[in-house]
């Protein structure tokens, strides 16, 4: 009988420790790659233009740590972030949700006149706007499913004219008389009756201003969206046919289902993203109320790989440039442009520094499958010498 090897046994645990901390560098090194790739354009934008990229960035950290800078950073990560959990929860399952925009406009149009309409008390007010917008939206969204089973319909191509659809169904609801109040005058600013005092959300007061209280409803949604896809049946079943629909039929998978009910889910996410701002900044719903949330969420996603964990650090990234960003103009007459260029930088960098990163790791298992290999060869020379 022969004995155990004890050097064997030492040498598993400090491999699995090696190959662990090889994959939480590689998880880290695209989306860190990507950033400072496109810090690196930008400052190069900057220098052609005639200004100095040094006091560019130092105009955006120095508002960053200002109170007032932060509370504005965690105000709009909390909208951005709703935004990506809707685009990601539908990519997790391989389907490309382009629609978020229409969904969100539509969930807040109908929330925002029920709101106007119905004042109970709070503890069934706002639940019951939350309820409407997520219903809104998510059967908004499963059209696009609907058409993909049953019609074979690309979702991108029925989500992206459902898009150009919901912009006409703003248009025809948000008129005087409908979902707007019947105006006096010549004033061309047409929006939904205020919200009673009641759909008011709770916030916290802070030394730089009020901190949305909605953050811990996005805090919730991204613990039930890790919950679900790892810790549930559906989530399975959602993650198996988003890899493969074949095999997800072949072990039971309604995958026709699988697919509307996933668009349904992430028209609901994305039924809550014109939430914050309508139950805590602007209390209305206008004609010019919160464009383009909808593709800000795919990037985000994109840069947070669909994590619930990497998009909070992306919509805290992009919040970040777009709240000092703002301040570029004002302060050193910087290009506000520069944020744009910035966030779609960040993007196409993110897409290629990814590919560098897939290679990279694909080489590295090839080399690791040859050394074992190897290492197995040799021990087998070595033991029919022995022989």
């Amino acid at each position: 009988m022969t004995s155990p090897n004890p050097t064997a046994k030492a040498a598993k645990p400090g491999l699995a420790q090696r190959i662990s901390g090889e994959r939480i560098v590689l998880a880290l090194a695209a989306p860190v790659l990507a950033v400072v790739l496109s810090v690196a354009i930008c400052s190069v934008l900057l220098a052609t233009s005639g200004k100095n990229p040094f006091d560019a960035w130092n105009v955006m950290i120095t508002y960053a740590t200002k109170s007032d800078g932060q509370v504005a950073i965690l105000n709009r990560s909390t909208t951005y972030y709703l935004a990506a959990a809707a685009a990601a929860f539908g990519f997790r399952m391989n389907l490309f949700n382009i629609g978020v925009e229409g969904q969100y406009k539509v969930a807040a149009l109908f929330a925002a006149y029920i709101g106007a309409q119905v004042d109970l008390p709070a503890f069934i007010q706002i639940p019951l706007l939350l309820v409407t917008a997520m219903l809104v939206g998510g059967l908004y969204a499963s059209i696009a499913g609907l058409l993909k089973v049953y019609r074979g319909v690309s979702e991108v191509i029925a989500t992206i004219m459902l898009n150009a659809i919901a912009v006409a169904i703003v248009g025809l609801l948000l008129v005087p008389g409908i979902f707007a109040p019947k105006v006096s005058g010549t004033s061309n600013s047409i929006q939904t009756e205020p919200i009673s005092q009641s759909s008011h959300f709770f916030g916290i007061e802070t030394a730089g201003g009020t901190l949305w209280g909605f953050i811990f409803i996005a805090a919730l949604v991204g613990v039930l969206f890790q919950f679900t896809l790892t810790r549930t049946r559906f989530g399975f079943d959602l993650r198996a046919t988003g890899r493969s629909e074949s095999a997800a039929t072949a072990s039971g998978v309604n995958v026709k289902k699988m697919v509307v009910i996933s668009m349904a889910v992430s028209g609901a996410i994305a039924g809550l993203i014109g939430m914050p701002e309508l139950l805590q900044n602007s209390f209305y719903y206008g004609q010019s109320f919160q464009p383009g949330l909808g593709f800000l969420g795919i990037s985000i996603a994109l840069l947070g790989r669909n994590s619930p964990i990497g998009m909070a650090f992306a919509a805290v990234l992009f919040a970040f440039l777009d709240a000092t960003g703002a301040q570029l103009p004002l302060q050193g007459g910087f290009p506000s442009e520069i944020v744009s260029v910035m966030q779609g930088t960040i993007v196409i960098c993110v897409v290629v520094a990814y590919e560098l990163v897939r290679r990279y790791g694909l080489k590295r298992q090839q080399q690791k499958v040859g050394e074992q290999l190897a290492a197995q060869l040799a021990a087998t020379e070595k033991k029919e010498v022995s022989a």
